[in-house]
């Protein structure tokens, strides 16, 4: 199962939005106000908690600066996806960023998750401002 976020343009400079990102504590600046857990345990990983959903463990996979970064789940979560970041700069001061969800999923686990995961990194992309 494959979800894109909207694309959208930040006040920053490619490099200066891939740095935010690569710092694992501003992730919960994006999260959604209806978190209900984010834990930083490592200098590339964190747990998140959603109320009604189960907490997991994104660390991070590659870093490509300053266009790319990966976080990936834990293997012991129950979902095993992959949360891309693609960032493109558009001037000296401004860059565009879309969140990549990309996950294998029985159909059942697909049709559960697919609204709530697509509102979720909606929520983070649309949060980038707050960085």
């Amino acid at each position: 199962m494959n979800l894109e976020s909207p694309r959208i343009t930040v006040e920053k400079s490619a490099q200066e939005l891939f740095d935010l990102l690569r710092d694992v504590r501003n992730f919960e600046k994006l999260m959604p106000e209806n978190i209900a857990k984010f834990e930083v345990i490592g200098d590339d990983s964190f747990i998140f908690g959603l109320k009604g959903m189960p907490e997991i463990k994104l660390v991070i996979k590659e870093k490509i600066a300053p266009n790319k970064l990966v976080l990936g789940s834990s293997a012991s979560d129950k979902l095993l996806f992959n949360l891309v970041a693609d960032i493109i700069s558009v001037s000296e001061n401004s860059s565009s960023i879309q969140l990549l969800f990309e996950g294998e999923f029985n159909a059942m686990m697909a049709m559960m998750i697919k609204g709530p995961i697509g509102k979720f990194i909606e929520t983070l992309v649309g949060n980038m401002n707050k960085l």
